[in-house]
């Protein structure tokens, strides 16, 4: 059960890899493909502060990473838990303020990694 659990944390944090690449090097390409809500025009001169956006993602998927790199397992849970947290809220600020479908994408998946390490770790 605790490989689910490690699974469910690697895999949020291949979808933080996966935003922090769309958000900080193609976001006038694969970026006007996923956020079809915002106006094509607004793509360029906002590559600035998607990148910054990527970066952080970025260092959700480090902390998450590192977290199953951690040989003691009250230190590597204790990890997770902090940048599943983390995701958790910023999904829960996202679904509520930009897309509901940040709740699907990135809410959802943190929470049920969250809950398995609780669970499970």
């Amino acid at each position: 059960m605790k490989l689910i659990a490690q699974i469910l944390i690697g895999l949020v944090a291949i979808e933080h890899i996966y935003i922090l690449w769309i958000e900080m090097f193609a976001w006038t390409t694969k970026g006007k493909a996923t956020f079809k809500s915002l106006p094509k025009h607004l793509f360029e001169p906002t590559k600035t502060l998607a990148a910054n956006q990527g970066l952080y993602n970025g260092f959700l998927s480090a902390g998450l990473i590192w977290s199953l790199l951690i040989a003691d397992a009250v230190w590597s849970k204790n990890v997770a838990m902090f940048f599943l947290s983390c995701v958790v809220v910023a999904g829960l600020y996202g679904g509520l303020t930009a897309s509901k479908g940040i709740l699907m994408k990135q809410f959802l998946p943190a929470a049920i990694a969250l809950v398995a390490l609780l669970v499970w770790m």
